[in-house]
């Protein structure tokens, strides 16, 4: 924990189940969990589709978008990181909150989404790399072409605010967007 800061590489589960509940994450760089406000907002947005939902966190880091959707009742949260250290701390919370239905994974996201999608595709997908990385274009290709969406699928996507959106399939659509701080977010809908 760094000096002076009482939460620091902590995350807060925000709803749910879990809520309340205070979750330690590794000291990596680039490691950028996504904050509490954000967090409320986009739950709020995912509301209506979430419970018994299939989700996929692409670059889970902390876990606070899966573990989140977890603890709010989806059915299904697949979680990938490529730290060996973040997915040990993952599959620690995973069976210390009981979420039976989540899995966490060592992966990198790219490639994961180069293999055949699951049988039954995913109807919510957390993209949230690193910022500066140039990685949320890709996935967001790989998951359009891939089979890995439902056809009402909903993609959150977050990035700095001065990366362009510009890198989205054309059909898919801005159903929600938002800024905080350094932060963009958006919630769109591949049609």
């Amino acid at each position: 924990m760094k000096p002076g800061r009482k939460d620091a590489n902590r995350i807060r589960i925000i709803g749910g189940a879990h809520r309340g509940r205070r979750l330690a994450f590794p000291d990596l760089p680039g490691l950028r969990p996504t904050g509490d406000r954000v967090r409320e907002t986009l739950f709020n947005w995912l509301q209506p589709v979430l419970a018994g939902a299939r989700c996929l966190d692409l670059f889970a880091g902390s876990g606070a978008l899966g573990l989140e959707a977890a603890s709010r009742g989806a059915g299904l949260v697949v979680l990938l990181d490529r730290a060996p250290r973040v997915v040990r701390q993952l599959q620690a919370h995973i069976a210390e909150l009981g979420l039976n239905q989540a899995r966490a994974e060592q992966a990198d996201a790219l490639a994961w989404l180069d293999n055949p999608p699951p049988e039954t595709p995913f109807d919510i997908v957390f993209v949230d790399p690193p910022f500066d990385s140039g990685l949320a274009g890709p996935c967001c290709e790989r998951l359009e072409k891939g089979g890995w969406l439902t056809p009402h699928a909903r993609v959150y996507l977050e990035t700095d605010v001065v990366e362009s959106p510009l890198f989205l399939p054309s059909a898919w659509q801005v159903l929600r967007e938002k800024r905080a701080g350094r932060v963009a977010y958006r919630l769109l809908a591949p049609r």
